[in-house]
């Protein structure tokens, strides 16, 4: 991952559906249309929205690609009608979304397109240490920078079918080409594996959200696709509130895992424990944004004290 951090760093972005090496605690929080998960890991380790039913919407930086799935355009979808009515996303805001974090380190995982969209597809599934082939007869610059630098492969050539789906755990495709796009979705739905058509809802069976990254911390955000404007301006409000205070008390907490885990036999008295340094007095979050990381190690140790067994 490290040598990526030149191309992604912390910032603000479009995320992908990422994974963890170790074990993530996260909350949920759940409006009618709006889904945001908060999930602190060890340092590195990004959360984000795995396995969906389809018809959710695929892609939220409505700045990379124009919205493809709407009344009155061209169809792109399966459906094939010549123009599109939006029956495709009929009940998206009533589909329940199924949270998941996805380990990816390792794992065989397509990206079909090479252009911009599939260079921030890319970016994304390397940032997990995901095994990364590129299949598209052209791609920008910074894909082909990546394939000479050994960080994917490079298959250039078009997508030919299932056979580019073998091992397979992960496809994501962004051409241009509907026709491409749905044997795209039509091969992996055949093999129960996950796949993402970029901004065509209807050819996708995951979504990817909006994420911010502090650090080991990730908050993931999505309207169900009612509005990635929307979903942008919670970003970036959200990204305001919560920063690197967040993501060192999540650091300080993944230390004593071990300790809460060797010591308190029950989850309830875990949850007692991480609860009370989370929710305690002085207020850890306040205590770091002051610069006063002892006077939280502290705090954690006063708790363990009165949490250990007799």
């Amino acid at each position: 991952m490290a040598r990526h951090a030149r191309r992604l760093g912390p910032r603000l972005c479009y995320g992908t559906t990422t994974c963890t090496k170790s074990r993530v605690t996260g909350s949920l929080l759940r409006t009618a249309a709006t889904r945001i998960v908060f999930a602190p890991a060890r340092s590195g380790a990004w959360i984000g929205y795995g396995i969906l039913n389809a018809g959710d919407l695929a892609h939220l930086d409505s700045g990379a690609m124009p919205a493809q799935a709407y009344a009155g355009k061209e169809c792109v979808c399966q459906l094939r009608k010549g123009v599109c009515d939006q029956s495709c996303v009929q009940g998206m805001l009533d589909t329940p979304f199924y949270i998941a974090c996805l380990r990816l380190s390792g794992r065989r995982c397509v990206v079909v397109g090479g252009g911009d969209v599939g260079l921030e597809k890319v970016e994304g599934l390397l940032a997990c240490d995901a095994d990364v082939t590129l299949i598209a007869p052209t791609a920008i610059e910074p894909l082909r920078e990546l394939a000479a630098e050994g960080s994917i492969r490079w298959e250039r050539r078009e997508y030919t079918g299932p056979a580019d789906l073998e091992g397979v755990f992960i496809v994501i495709a962004s051409t241009g080409d509907t026709e491409v796009n749905i044997r795209v979705y039509e091969d992996a739905e055949r093999r129960a594996m996950l796949v993402n058509v970029v901004d065509v809802p209807p050819l996708c069976n995951f979504i990817l959200p909006a994420i911010i990254r502090t650090g080991p911390l990730a908050i993931a955000i999505s309207t169900a696709g009612a509005s990635p404007a929307l979903a942008k301006r919670i970003r970036d409000e959200i990204a305001e509130e919560y920063g690197q205070p967040y993501a060192r008390l999540a650091v300080l907490l993944n230390e004593v895992r071990g300790w809460a885990k060797g010591n308190l036999p029950t989850y309830q008295d875990r949850k007692a424990f991480f609860e009370s340094v989370v929710n305690g007095e002085p207020d850890p979050v306040e205590l770091l944004r002051q610069g006063d990381e002892r006077a939280v190690r502290d705090l954690i140790a006063a708790a363990r004290r009165t949490h250990a067994p007799a």
